[in-house]
């Protein structure tokens, strides 16, 4: 019996599934090719510091949530040829971050822990989006939950704990 859910294979590299995302020639999750995101509402962000250094960063408003994202290319690919974890862990724990900093009054926030879900690899050339939200919060510390995409796949999975720095 065919299974909605199962994933055949057995399929060849660029072609699509049943959810019409393309898989690569390692099954990794690819997004179809790359359009301009400002034409999908992204803004570029240059930003200093180590996120800088892997951007550039794209942000874009969703209701009163903000969503991040990055162009990944060959130089953020590991030694297997996909998109390097570390990429993918600075990505979503610089996500998870910033929404922190909103919930905290915009008081710098630090991550304490992290524990990352790594679910599907993703494959070079595809638009990585993230996505955080804060399942509670005290008057120091937030914990958190959010998630990397490909093309509406999950790729990452995330909870973290961050605290708020005295400011």
């Amino acid at each position: 019996m065919d299974d909605e859910n199962t994933r055949d294979d057995k399929q060849a590299p660029g072609q699509h599934d049943r959810r019409d995302r393309a898989v690569d020639g390692r099954g990794s999750i690819a997004a179809p090719p790359a359009a301009d995101p400002q034409t999908d509402g992204w803004r570029e962000r240059a930003l200093p510091g180590f996120i800088g250094l892997i951007g550039p960063l794209w942000t874009r408003r969703e209701d009163a949530d903000w969503a991040y994202g990055l162009q990944t290319a060959a130089v953020h690919a590991n030694p297997a040829g996909v998109v390097h974890g570390g990429l993918l862990g600075s990505l979503i724990d610089h996500a998870l971050s910033a929404v922190a900093w909103e919930a905290m009054a915009r008081r710098p926030c630090v991550t304490v822990q992290l524990d990352t879900h790594f679910v599907a690899s993703v494959a070079v050339g595809s638009f990585v989006e993230a996505r955080a939200r804060v399942v509670r919060q005290s008057s120091s510390l937030v914990f958190m939950r959010g998630e990397l995409t490909v093309a509406g796949e999950t790729v990452l999975a995330a909870s973290a704990v961050l605290k708020a720095l005295r400011g």
